[in-house]
Parts: C-alpha cells; sequence; structure tokens
C-alpha cells in the first residue's frame, strides 16, 4: 500500500542541515512517527516526498525552507527592556514564552539575556534553513474509524 491522502504512515527519519551538515534531530533509538498523510501534520516538502512511497524504502531529500519551516523574519526578533519579564525566575536563553499579538498567539524563545535587556525569536528553530531528510518508510495503512474521526492520539 502506497503513502496516500488519509492513510496513516509510519516512518523513522534524521533531519540535518543542508548546508552545514550539523543534526536536527531523528526519531532513530526513539519511536518512529505516525501520521495521517495530506493533513499538514508535517512540513509540506517532507509530505510530498513521502506521497506514493510504501512500506520498505529509504531515501533522502533536500527540503527548501518554502516547503519546509518557513522563511526567517527579522521582525520576529525583537530587543525588550528586561523590566517585561514578569516571570518569577531569571530569564535564561532558551525559555519559550507565549505573548500575543495582533495575529494571535505566538510562541516565542529568549535568545539573549543583558543587564537591561532580553531578546526573543518569535521564529521557527527551522525556519530559514534547508533540511536534508533521511526518511525510512516503516508502514503504511487505511486508519480505523476513530482516526478518521478524531486524528491520531
Amino acid at each position: 500500500m502506497d503513502i496516500a491522502d488519509r492513510r496513516i504512515a509510519t516512518v523513522h527519519f534524521t533531519l540535518t542541515d543542508a548546508d552545514s551538515g550539523a543534526p536536527i534531530t531523528s526519531t532513530r533509538g526513539h519511536e518512529p512517527l505516525t501520521y495521517m498523510h495530506g493533513t499538514g501534520g508535517i512540513a509540506r516538502g517532507l509530505e510530498q516526498a513521502l506521497e506514493g512511497r510504501s512500506a520498505g524504502e529509504r531515501f533522502e531529500v533536500v527540503v527548501p525552507p518554502e516547503d519546509g519551516f518557513g522563511p526567517r523574519h527579522d521582525a520576529l526578533v525583537q530587543v525588550l527592556p528586561r523590566s517585561m519579564w514578569r516571570a518569577a525566575t531569571e530569564p535564561k536563553v532558551g525559555d519559550r514564552l507565549e505573548t500575543t499579538t495582533a495575529k494571535g498567539p505566538l510562541d516565542v524563545v529568549v535568545t539573549a539575556v543583558a543587564a537591561d535587556t532580553i531578546t526573543v525569536d518569535g521564529n521557527h528553530p527551522l525556519a530559514g534553513r534547508r533540511v536534508r531528510a533521511e526518511l525510512e518508510v516503516l508502514a503504511v495503512r487505511v486508519p480505523t474509524a476513530d482516526e478518521v474521526r478524531f486524528g491520531l492520539g
């Protein structure tokens, strides 16, 4: 059975930065990814590369930012006065925060902390990067009635 819209696919993957070769993440040594194809649950470029594949196939693909995690937007990086920090703990690099913008909620990450300022970044950590994906399709199946109705667990 091939991967197609509304089928359940189980895959192992390893993502690396396509330009530097730096590792990003991998399911190897962990549980594989199981997702419903065609629902936007994974990056568009990965979904396109998996379309029509079947169990046992292994391949690599390079996903450009526009089909992966989007372009980087400099406007989503802001240097804020440290006085805006309202948490009980001291801010540190890597802290995740949720803020509200005119377009709705936005998750940001603290990327720098200085004496008087905090720098936050609302971009996806992989925004603007080409990603190399090594993929292995483990299984493809038709979803159960509950998966169709409620999505994957």
